[in-house]
């Protein structure tokens, strides 16, 4: 969306402005503290632009969508300002450095330090105006500063579930089932991860499992934990050692005193837990703090020999962090079961109408929009219901991100992952919806134009930006933004893919090309830029 654009402007601007303030050179003299000012503005603005992302999403959202739109404009003027400051800057470090090369930089460059200066600053304080112009209008907004570890992907979900209402999973729940059964391990207590974006039905396969009769019969104990964010390793305590209490006392409701010790709760879940075949699954876990999870882990190893733990995650950098096992990948449904559950959401009483009706074949149309993603699935099949052949024709044309949804629905949740997202991550990705669906995307290529458009910044001298870049593309591909990886003779990553429903977010969040600064088109892009 735009906000994000907008708050990696304010980053790349806050940036510059602190580099300038660390460079000695006359031509900065005299205006160092327009340039404290306005990053100062600037800062204050960047503290209020998560609410505003919040508020935006709101049914009033169009008063911030403007204030967004014209902050946007300003930061673009700013960046093209300080763009240009720092080329003069680096000109007149060479003059200084090279001799050689005073001619040329001085042929090159703003011929009047102090008229420069006096220009310099006029501007500075044209744009600091508007900025707080701005910044004021954000009081009848109603924006407040909103810290970005806050804003968490907080969800509950629960063991229950009537298996008719899953459809597709039984192949996926033999072969995780067949896993959690297996005695040829060599850990007492063994951790396998399922791993698939937001939206295809990792809960729904932990469910079913968990309630499985063979499950039933093979473990002592079951426990099902919510885990989401944040990742507090006292209350995932707490939570697993009521459930522990509950599955023993089915029916009674075990509460955790909140100023219990976080050692009573310890020794509470060993005596639970230690010497009995356990499973627990700890559902929708995103923690990637490797000491936080060997903390949780050290207290759930006195399970007897045969215990499973069963991790549902989005992500592939929390399976290989917390994963003793190799992770089961879950894919989208097959057409058939596609089709079964479509049919079951949008026609009545889960039939297909009648041999005469056109309506089926564009709702086979619409299907292929889904992916095979039973949430999406869920979702379309809903908002058609009972609607008339001319919407759903309607729809069939239209772009899921162009339909209004409630908060648990597909693009919602997947928007889950991308809040998670640091903001030069949101950067690169919403700049991979110039790309066609379906379209195998060159890395070495996308990275360059990344480095081009100015989202990959490198934290040390030392290190070039096609490495950090590198980085940039791994990290999303092991959150699961990008799929389908090609890689040449040395295992080295060379193309991939993204989800259509990832794509249809990274549109969403792109908006239009004007929002995302880009200056080169998808032909270019296409051509190999």
């Amino acid at each position: 969306m735009a906000e994000q654009l907008v708050f990696g402007a304010a980053e790349r601007i806050i940036d510059t402005l602190s580099s300038l303030a660390d460079k000695e050179i006359g031509l900065l003299r005299g205006v160092k503290g327009e340039l404290q000012r306005l990053k100062n503005t600037v800062s204050r603005i960047k503290a209020v632009l998560l609410d505003a992302e919040e508020k935006q999403a709101a049914r009033d959202g169009e008063a911030v969508k403007d204030w967004l739109g014209k902050l946007r404009d300003v930061f673009y003027d700013a960046d093209d300002l300080l763009d240009d400051v720092s080329t003069e800057v680096l000109r007149r470090e060479i003059m200084t450095r090279d001799k050689k090369a005073k001619k040329v930089c001085i042929f090159f460059s703003k011929s009047n330090s102090l008229v420069y200066r006096h220009k310099l600053a006029h501007k500075i304080k044209a744009i600091r105006k508007r900025l707080d112009a701005i910044h004021a209008d954000r009081v009848s907004l109603d924006l407040v500063v909103c810290n970005a570890e806050t804003r968490v992907a907080s969800r509950e979900t629960y063991s229950f579930v009537r298996e008719k209402s899953i459809i597709g999973r039984e192949d996926d729940k033999k072969v995780v089932t067949d896993r959690l059964v297996d005695s040829n391990v060599e850990d007492d207590v063994s951790i396998l991860p399922i791993v698939a974006i937001g939206g295809l039905g990792k809960t729904a396969l932990a469910q079913l499992i968990f309630n499985d009769e063979q499950i039933q019969k093979h473990f002592q104990l079951k426990m099902w934990v919510c885990v989401s964010d944040p990742f507090n390793v006292k209350d995932i305590v707490g939570k697993i050692l009521e459930s522990a209490k509950t599955s023993k006392r089915p029916g009674v409701q075990m509460n955790t005193p909140v100023n219990v010790q976080m050692n009573t709760l310890v020794n509470d879940l060993k005596n639970e837990i230690d010497g009995k075949k356990y499973l627990l699954v700890l559902d929708d876990v995103w923690n990637e703090d490797h000491r936080k999870w060997s903390e949780l882990k050290e207290v759930l190893m006195g399970g007897a020999r045969g215990s499973r733990i069963l991790v549902t995650t989005r992500t592939e950098r929390v399976a290989s962090i917390c994963g003793t096992v190799k992770s089961y990948s879950l894919e989208g449904l097959q057409e058939h079961a596609s089709w079964s559950l479509f049919m079951q959401m949008a026609f009545e009483k889960g039939q297909e109408p009648g041999e005469n009706s056109s309506i089926a074949a564009i709702g086979r149309e619409i299907l292929k929009k889904c992916s095979g993603v039973p949430l999406a699935i869920i979702t379309i099949g809903s908002l058609l219901f009972k609607k008339p052949e001319i919407e759903w024709s309607n729809f069939k044309n239209d772009k899921l991100s162009k339909v209004p949804q409630n908060e648990t629905d597909i693009l919602p949740t997947l928007k889950l992952s991308y809040d998670q997202l640091q903001s030069h991550l949101k950067h690169c990705f919403a700049y991979c919806s110039l790309f066609p669906k379906d379209f195998y995307i060159d890395k070495s290529k996308l990275i360059k134009l990344w480095i081009a458009q100015g989202f990959v910044k490198s934290s040390g001298q030392s290190r070039c930006l096609e490495d950090v870049g590198n980085e940039y593309f791994m990290d999303l591909l092991w959150r699961s933004f990008f799929e389908e990886a090609e890689t040449d003779e040395f295992d080295n990553i060379t193309h991939c893919k993204m989800h259509d429903l990832m794509h249809d977010l990274a549109s969403l969040e792109a908006g239009s090309k004007s929002d995302t600064n880009i200056s080169l088109s998808p032909s270019e892009l296409l051509c190999g830029w």
